[in-house]
């Protein structure tokens, strides 16, 4: 039986498929081409990705950690302005804070301050001796220079420390009135009670040093009273330790 011939438009057709067969197999390389470099992007894009997820993380981590070396978080304040309402207010809070958050932690108050206030400095030493009544164990010590009512507050702490090229100024206490002959007579005397108290707290913070040891020179309170009177009595910190007004140099 003779084989039948295909006609011109079967051919033609055939010829087509065969065309279009071969240019989808021409095209697997190409999309698979195409397909590899999209996932090879996508992997680096993903890799990029975790490297920056990695870099906010490490970031994240690093100002955590900065935050929790807050000197607030290690029980350290560093009283640095003049002894006034508003400076001693703002000590308050944070001692008052640290007292009701962790109870009977040790605490450091680092002074650099010119002095000020007596009566708003007095507030302030009243409250270091009531945290040290609550348990924790305060230290007071003194960078650059603990003056005036500073230097006073300087002798609140358990333990009283001065940086080696520190300086310390005590001196008769100042102030300013006007007034009636009798207003300003009354307010003298008043004065005198407020400069005996803190011969007082001066002399009584030294006593304790020479019974301890630290002082070799221990101030009395007669000593104290004829050093400062009509001047500035300027103690560097090898003074202050041998006279007992700090017990430890650093």
């Amino acid at each position: 039986m003779a084989e039948r011939q295909a006609s011109s438009e079967e051919r033609a057709k055939y010829s087509a498929e065969a065309a279009k067969l071969q240019a989808e197999a021409d095209a697997i390389p190409i999309r698979l081409a195409l397909e590899a470099r999209k996932l090879e992007a996508e992997a680096r894009s993903a890799e990029a990705g975790a490297i920056e997820a990695e870099i906010k993380m490490t970031a994240a981590r690093r100002t955590e950690l900065e935050n929790l070396t807050a000197d607030k978080y290690h029980h350290l304040y560093y009283f640095t302005d003049s002894v006034s309402g508003s400076s001693v207010k703002n000590c308050l809070e944070r001692l008052s804070l640290w007292n009701r958050l962790d109870p009977a932690c040790p605490i450091e108050i680092v002074f650099s301050s010119p002095g000020g206030s007596v009566i708003d400095g007095l507030v302030l030493y009243d409250y270091i001796l009531a945290l040290r009544h609550h348990g924790h164990h305060v230290t007071t010590s003194t960078l650059g220079w603990a003056a005036s009512m500073a230097g006073i507050l300087l002798q609140a702490g358990d333990e009283r420390a001065m940086h080696r090229e520190a300086w310390m100024l005590i001196h008769e206490i100042s102030f300013g009135t006007g007034g009636s002959m009798g207003a300003v007579e009354d307010t003298v005397m008043w004065l005198k009670r407020i400069q005996d108290r803190v011969l007082n707290i001066f002399a009584a913070r030294c006593k304790e040093a020479g019974v301890l040891g630290t002082a070799s020179k221990p101030l009395t309170k007669r000593q104290l009273e004829l050093g400062w009177r009509r001047k500035d009595w300027w103690l560097d910190s090898a003074d202050c330790l041998r006279l007992g007004l700090v017990d430890v140099v650093r």
